[in-house]
């Protein structure tokens, strides 16, 4: 009887094939096998969309913060955790409560406190042209339209338009402060944080928390809402002596103090509370929580 026919070398082919992908998807989906991916994929790649677990995350490959969503599968979600852990142990959560995010980038920190059930509302103000397409796709598709609404504009003391600074490598750098010499300036709007409230019909006292990450520009942003710092809402904002410099760190620090008496400094490994007049100046930045 003859025997059976040996593989061709079309089969080898094959076999092979399917061990390389094999082996390149085990590969890629490690740490650094997606590190190596996405710092490789080069520019005809304007957007990846990848499944987080319990929800989507749209993003720009280029960028910074979502090269860190597509190594990690997050960017800095254990900062939001975190924060709603020590509301919560303060007794500063309200079920009904509105939170108003200053500098939504694409929508990672607003994706988080929206599946976390911690608000009622969110308010997310985002000036960034690259950033607030981005920002939209993410609560859509995640279904979050009836909860989360988007403002495409810059929060400032007065209505118009400012100029802007757009990092090439890191939207979330991005900021009304040129920080870099090749950052490309460009013309954004800006509204009052007051008015962009009054705009959408929200009550200032519908406001649980203000969550405020805007490279710098932060002390002209409280100033266009101190009818909400005089209510004394809980704010969370990265504070960056670094930007501010000697003399306008001891004028925001001065600002701040006659609003809210306590805070709470956010360390990586620690939390201190302190008064607010007591605030360092000699770090280059950290996070703080102004507490009611």
């Amino acid at each position: 009887m003859p025997g059976k026919p040996w593989p061709t070398a079309k089969y080898w082919s094959r076999r092979l094939r399917k061990a390389r992908n094999a082996a390149a998807s085990r590969f890629f989906d490690t740490r650094f096998g997606r590190r190596l991916l996405i710092e490789n994929i080069g520019p005809r790649v304007v957007s990846m969309t990848v499944d987080a677990g319990d929800h989507l995350m749209t993003f720009s490959p280029a960028d910074y913060i979502g090269r860190k969503v597509f190594r990690k599968g997050h960017f800095e979600r254990e900062a939001v955790d975190r924060l709603i852990v020590i509301l919560r142990e303060r007794g500063l959560l309200r079920k009904d409560a509105t939170l108003l995010e200053i500098g939504g980038n694409i929508g990672t920190q607003t994706v988080y406190f929206a599946l976390s059930g911690t608000y009622a509302h969110i308010v997310s103000v985002e000036p960034d042209p690259r950033n607030f397409p981005l920002l939209a796709l993410n609560i859509r598709q995640n279904r979050l339209e009836e909860k989360v609404r988007l403002v495409n504009c810059a929060a400032g003391e007065s209505e118009g338009e400012i100029d802007f600074f757009l990092n090439l490598n890191n939207h979330g750098k991005s900021s009304a402060i040129r920080q870099s010499p090749t950052d490309k300036r460009i013309s954004v709007p800006v509204k009052p944080v007051s008015e962009i409230l009054a705009g959408l019909s929200v009550d200032p006292p519908a406001i649980g928390l203000v969550w405020m990450d805007i490279e710098g520009y932060e002390p002209v942003a409280c100033r266009s809402m101190q009818p909400l710092l005089a209510r004394r809402v809980p704010l969370y904002m990265e504070f960056t002596p670094l930007f501010y410099g000697p003399e306008g760190t001891k004028a925001f620090i001065s600002m701040l103090s006659g609003f809210y008496e306590d805070c709470l400094v956010l360390f990586e490994d620690r939390e201190v509370e302190m008064k607010v007049r007591d605030l360092p100046g000699g770090f280059e930045q950290y996070n703080v929580l102004f507490l009611p």
